[in-house]
């Protein structure tokens, strides 16, 4: 049995094939955490959904800012969701779109997994939370997004306020907290506040901004974690933590990590040989 990890995929449904042809991919042994950003860019969404949701048995998936933006425009009249995009529009008028929809609000925003010792999150965990706070957060969230009242979390998701957790916020404030800070988050400072706009490779951003996994005086956590959201950052390894999103959606390569391995092992494919990023695009 092996457990891969797979960076943000956003819809590039061809790549995410060639990939699980590559891992050998076997469904009645094998096990997929895929660390969210599944849709959006790659042109693709539908076919990827739809190729991951037959796959929910085999899967684990954390909700990235691409996901919860989807489910959020799934929430909007039909002549405000017939104005977004061709790619998120084929999502939301298909036929199988409330079956998908239904899926998707019962992912997870951080999984942890105590026998590998690995913790999955899309973006990051704020600098003061122990894993156990940030799995009470993640909780919250996850309630709300598979109950009745997910209609009224997803119309007020937008927004970058509050900018930063505290264990004082509730209700809508607390669980849009949460949701910026696993889901938005590279950068921010000594107490947790983000910073929405810097998204470069550390060494650019403003003084007293720090990449969220080297804050000084962060809480220390004996978890490895696996993300993905920061296609700038890369492929990158160190303090704990392994990021995977390659960017794949921008001409990069789609990164699976085998996690049940003695040491963490990458595989990846190359991006589809159109695929190129537009200037000042990352999200």
């Amino acid at each position: 049995m092996a457990t891969y990890a797979i960076g943000d995929v956003q819809g590039c449904y061809p790549e995410l094939q060639r990939l699980l042809d590559k891992l050998r991919f076997d469904p009645a042994q094998d096990q997929l955490w895929f660390c969210g950003d599944l849709v959006n860019r790659g042109g693709q969404s539908l076919e990827t959904l739809r190729l991951i949701h037959g796959l929910r048995e085999q899967s684990i998936v954390t909700l990235g800012n691409h996901d919860l933006s989807l489910l959020a425009i799934a929430q909007r009249r039909p002549d405000a969701q017939a104005r977004v995009n061709p790619e998120l529009r084929e999502v939301l008028f298909a036929d199988d779109a409330p079956v998908l929809f239904e899926w998707l609000r019962s992912q997870k925003l951080l999984h942890h997994d105590e026998q590998l010792n690995w913790t999955m999150v899309h973006a990051g965990l704020a600098p003061m939370w122990t894993l156990r706070q940030a799995q009470r957060a993640a909780e919250d969230v996850e309630r709300e997004l598979s109950s009745p009242r997910h209609p009224r979390l997803l119309r007020n998701l937008f927004g970058n306020r509050p900018a930063v957790w505290s264990s004082r916020l509730q209700g809508l404030d607390r669980q849009r907290a949460t949701i910026n800070t696993m889901t938005r988050m590279r950068y921010c400072d000594v107490n947790g506040r983000i910073d929405f706009e810097a998204k470069g490779i550390p060494g650019t951003q403003k003084p007293g901004l720090y990449p969220w996994f080297s804050v000084p005086g962060m809480r220390r956590r004996d978890t490895r974690i696996v993300c993905g959201h920061w296609s700038a950052l890369g492929r990158f390894a160190g303090l704990g933590v392994h990021a995977i999103d390659t960017g794949c959606v921008w001409g990069g390569q789609l990164t699976a990590l085998r996690l049940d391995d003695e040491e963490p092992r990458y595989i990846t494919v190359n991006a589809e040989a159109h695929r190129k990023r537009p200037p000042g695009s990352e999200d």
